[in-house]
Protein backbone atom coordinates (compact mmCIF):
# COMPACT_ATOMS: atom_id res chain seq x y z
CA UNK A 1 0.00 0.00 0.00
CA UNK A 2 1.43 3.52 -1.14
CA UNK A 3 0.96 5.58 1.94
CA UNK A 4 2.60 8.61 0.49
CA UNK A 5 -1.06 9.94 -0.71
CA UNK A 6 -2.48 9.63 2.75
CA UNK A 7 0.20 11.26 4.26
CA UNK A 8 0.15 14.28 1.53
CA UNK A 9 -4.09 14.77 2.85
CA UNK A 10 -2.42 14.83 6.60
CA UNK A 11 -0.19 17.15 5.84
CA UNK A 12 -2.92 19.23 3.66
CA UNK A 13 -4.69 19.31 7.15
CA UNK A 14 -2.19 20.26 9.25
CA UNK A 15 -1.08 23.08 6.73
CA UNK A 16 -5.04 24.25 6.87
CA UNK A 17 -5.02 24.36 10.24
CA UNK A 18 -1.67 26.22 10.60
CA UNK A 19 -2.89 28.88 8.25
CA UNK A 20 -6.15 29.55 9.90
CA UNK A 21 -3.81 29.86 13.27
CA UNK A 22 -1.84 31.91 11.81
CA UNK A 23 -4.84 34.16 10.67
CA UNK A 24 -6.15 34.03 14.07
CA UNK A 25 -3.10 35.67 15.49
CA UNK A 26 -3.06 38.28 13.10
CA UNK A 27 -6.73 39.51 14.15
CA UNK A 28 -5.46 39.06 17.98
CA UNK A 29 -2.71 41.41 17.79
CA UNK A 30 -4.65 43.92 15.97
CA UNK A 31 -7.33 43.50 18.93
CA UNK A 32 -4.14 44.00 21.13
CA UNK A 33 -3.51 46.77 19.62
CA UNK A 34 -6.92 48.38 19.65
CA UNK A 35 -7.14 47.72 23.12
CA UNK A 36 -4.36 49.19 24.24
CA UNK A 37 -5.50 52.44 22.73
CA UNK A 38 -8.94 52.03 24.21
CA UNK A 39 -6.51 51.81 27.81
CA UNK A 40 -4.36 54.64 26.49
CA UNK A 41 -7.32 57.03 26.43
CA UNK A 42 -9.32 55.55 29.75
CA UNK A 43 -5.54 55.48 31.87
CA UNK A 44 -6.03 59.64 31.04
CA UNK A 45 -8.80 59.27 34.56
CA UNK A 46 -5.85 58.99 36.64
CA UNK A 47 -3.82 62.35 35.45
CA UNK A 48 -4.76 65.81 37.01
CA UNK A 49 -8.15 66.97 36.66
CA UNK A 50 -8.87 63.66 34.94
CA UNK A 51 -11.98 62.92 36.83
CA UNK A 52 -13.72 66.07 35.38
CA UNK A 53 -13.17 64.54 32.25
CA UNK A 54 -14.70 61.34 32.75
CA UNK A 55 -17.20 61.94 30.17
CA UNK A 56 -15.60 62.86 27.37
CA UNK A 57 -12.78 60.27 28.05
CA UNK A 58 -15.83 57.44 28.04
CA UNK A 59 -16.45 58.68 24.17
CA UNK A 60 -13.37 58.72 23.20
CA UNK A 61 -12.83 55.10 24.41
CA UNK A 62 -16.21 54.40 22.98
CA UNK A 63 -15.53 55.44 19.73
CA UNK A 64 -12.20 53.24 19.49
CA UNK A 65 -14.02 50.34 20.52
CA UNK A 66 -15.71 50.71 17.22
CA UNK A 67 -12.45 49.27 15.55
CA UNK A 68 -12.32 46.01 17.93
CA UNK A 69 -15.99 45.55 16.92
CA UNK A 70 -15.29 45.26 13.45
CA UNK A 71 -11.90 43.06 14.88
CA UNK A 72 -14.02 40.47 16.84
CA UNK A 73 -16.59 40.20 13.80
CA UNK A 74 -13.95 39.43 11.65
CA UNK A 75 -12.39 36.84 14.04
CA UNK A 76 -15.99 35.41 14.64
CA UNK A 77 -15.95 34.77 10.96
CA UNK A 78 -12.54 32.78 11.09
CA UNK A 79 -13.82 30.16 13.48
CA UNK A 80 -15.31 26.53 12.17
CA UNK A 81 -18.86 25.74 13.63
CA UNK A 82 -18.17 23.83 16.74
CA UNK A 83 -14.50 24.75 17.00
CA UNK A 84 -14.21 27.27 19.44
CA UNK A 85 -12.69 25.87 21.93
CA UNK A 86 -10.18 24.42 19.80
CA UNK A 87 -9.18 27.97 19.10
CA UNK A 88 -10.05 30.44 21.79
CA UNK A 89 -6.45 30.00 23.84
CA UNK A 90 -5.20 32.84 20.98
CA UNK A 91 -7.90 35.35 22.64
CA UNK A 92 -8.56 34.08 26.19
CA UNK A 93 -6.35 37.25 27.16
CA UNK A 94 -7.35 39.80 24.85
CA UNK A 95 -11.16 38.96 25.72
CA UNK A 96 -10.18 38.92 29.39
CA UNK A 97 -8.48 42.68 28.81
CA UNK A 98 -11.70 43.76 26.88
CA UNK A 99 -13.90 42.94 29.18
CA UNK A 100 -11.96 44.67 31.70
CA UNK A 101 -12.42 47.60 29.74
CA UNK A 102 -16.18 47.83 28.91
CA UNK A 103 -16.74 47.14 32.83
CA UNK A 104 -14.58 50.29 33.50
CA UNK A 105 -16.59 52.36 30.90
CA UNK A 106 -19.38 51.14 32.41
CA UNK A 107 -18.41 52.01 35.73
CA UNK A 108 -17.34 55.33 34.95
CA UNK A 109 -20.43 56.62 33.32
CA UNK A 110 -23.65 54.45 35.88
CA UNK A 111 -21.03 53.36 38.89
CA UNK A 112 -22.77 50.45 38.63
CA UNK A 113 -21.95 46.84 37.60
CA UNK A 114 -21.59 45.67 33.85
CA UNK A 115 -22.88 42.62 33.87
CA UNK A 116 -22.02 39.69 31.31
CA UNK A 117 -24.80 40.77 28.51
CA UNK A 118 -23.84 44.37 29.11
CA UNK A 119 -20.44 43.77 28.21
CA UNK A 120 -20.93 41.55 25.12
CA UNK A 121 -23.08 44.21 24.04
CA UNK A 122 -20.66 46.99 23.94
CA UNK A 123 -18.37 44.19 22.34
CA UNK A 124 -20.97 43.30 20.16
CA UNK A 125 -20.00 39.65 20.59
CA UNK A 126 -22.61 36.68 21.76
CA UNK A 127 -22.67 35.84 24.87
CA UNK A 128 -24.21 32.69 24.04
CA UNK A 129 -22.15 29.31 23.72
CA UNK A 130 -24.45 27.86 21.05
CA UNK A 131 -23.83 30.74 19.10
CA UNK A 132 -20.24 30.03 18.49
CA UNK A 133 -18.15 32.39 19.25
CA UNK A 134 -18.83 34.31 22.08
CA UNK A 135 -17.80 36.18 25.35
CA UNK A 136 -17.11 33.41 27.98
CA UNK A 137 -18.01 33.95 31.21
CA UNK A 138 -15.08 33.46 32.77
CA UNK A 139 -13.24 36.01 30.48
CA UNK A 140 -15.99 38.15 31.29
CA UNK A 141 -15.28 37.35 35.33
CA UNK A 142 -11.25 37.95 34.63
CA UNK A 143 -12.20 41.15 33.54
CA UNK A 144 -13.87 42.43 36.61
CA UNK A 145 -11.47 40.91 38.79
CA UNK A 146 -9.09 43.79 36.81
CA UNK A 147 -11.29 46.11 37.26
CA UNK A 148 -11.21 45.88 41.10
CA UNK A 149 -7.39 46.35 40.83
CA UNK A 150 -8.35 49.55 38.53
CA UNK A 151 -10.54 51.18 41.06
CA UNK A 152 -8.35 50.42 44.11
CA UNK A 153 -5.33 52.71 42.27
CA UNK A 154 -8.33 55.40 41.28
CA UNK A 155 -9.49 55.25 44.99
CA UNK A 156 -6.11 56.21 45.80
CA UNK A 157 -5.52 59.03 42.81
CA UNK A 158 -9.29 60.68 43.52
CA UNK A 159 -8.04 61.67 46.91
CA UNK A 160 -4.89 63.09 45.50
CA UNK A 161 -7.40 65.33 42.88
CA UNK A 162 -9.80 66.70 45.61
CA UNK A 163 -12.51 64.17 45.49
CA UNK A 164 -13.07 62.51 48.94
CA UNK A 165 -16.31 60.76 48.15
CA UNK A 166 -15.66 58.94 45.21
CA UNK A 167 -13.44 56.18 47.21
CA UNK A 168 -16.10 55.93 49.29
CA UNK A 169 -18.46 54.55 46.45
CA UNK A 170 -15.84 52.54 45.10
CA UNK A 171 -15.44 51.17 48.32
CA UNK A 172 -19.16 50.17 48.39
CA UNK A 173 -19.11 48.74 45.03
CA UNK A 174 -15.62 46.35 45.22
CA UNK A 175 -16.95 45.30 48.63
CA UNK A 176 -20.40 43.91 47.09
CA UNK A 177 -18.14 43.13 43.67
CA UNK A 178 -15.89 41.03 46.81
CA UNK A 179 -19.75 39.61 48.18
CA UNK A 180 -20.57 38.08 44.57
CA UNK A 181 -17.60 36.10 43.83
CA UNK A 182 -17.36 34.63 47.29
CA UNK A 183 -20.89 33.08 46.41
CA UNK A 184 -18.98 31.14 43.34
CA UNK A 185 -17.29 27.89 43.44
CA UNK A 186 -14.45 28.67 41.29
CA UNK A 187 -12.63 25.80 39.71
CA UNK A 188 -10.66 27.76 36.95
CA UNK A 189 -7.18 28.05 38.67
CA UNK A 190 -6.43 31.05 37.02
CA UNK A 191 -9.43 32.88 38.02
CA UNK A 192 -8.97 31.58 41.55
CA UNK A 193 -5.91 33.30 41.56
CA UNK A 194 -7.18 36.41 40.29
CA UNK A 195 -10.19 36.21 42.91
CA UNK A 196 -7.13 36.08 45.65
CA UNK A 197 -5.61 39.00 44.98
CA UNK A 198 -9.33 40.46 45.25
CA UNK A 199 -8.90 40.93 49.33
CA UNK A 200 -6.10 43.29 48.55
CA UNK A 201 -7.68 45.64 46.64
CA UNK A 202 -10.59 45.66 49.01
CA UNK A 203 -8.31 46.22 52.15
CA UNK A 204 -6.33 49.25 49.50
CA UNK A 205 -9.71 50.79 49.14
CA UNK A 206 -10.78 50.42 53.50
CA UNK A 207 -7.65 51.98 53.98
CA UNK A 208 -8.20 55.10 51.48
CA UNK A 209 -11.58 55.77 53.15
CA UNK A 210 -10.40 55.05 56.84
CA UNK A 211 -8.08 57.80 56.23
CA UNK A 212 -10.65 60.23 55.02
CA UNK A 213 -12.06 59.50 57.92
CA UNK A 214 -9.37 60.13 60.31
CA UNK A 215 -8.68 63.19 58.78
CA UNK A 216 -12.47 64.32 58.76
CA UNK A 217 -12.39 64.38 54.87
CA UNK A 218 -15.56 62.76 54.00
CA UNK A 219 -17.74 65.83 53.78
CA UNK A 220 -15.53 67.30 51.67
CA UNK A 221 -16.57 65.93 48.63
CA UNK A 222 -15.87 66.96 44.95
CA UNK A 223 -18.66 65.95 42.59
CA UNK A 224 -17.72 63.99 39.75
CA UNK A 225 -18.32 65.48 35.96
CA UNK A 226 -19.81 62.63 33.73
Amino acid sequence: MDLAPVFAQYQNLLDADQDLREEIRLIVRELDTTGREVSLVLQQIHQEDGLNQIGELCVKAKATLAKAKEQFSNLASKIPPNQYFRFNDHWRYVMQRYSFLCALIFFLESEKLALHSDVGKLLEVSINEEDGFHLDVEDYLSGLLQLASELSRLAVNSVTAGNYDLPIRISRFVSELNGGFRLLNLKNDSLRKRFDALKYDVKKIEEVVYDLSIRGLRSRSVTITK
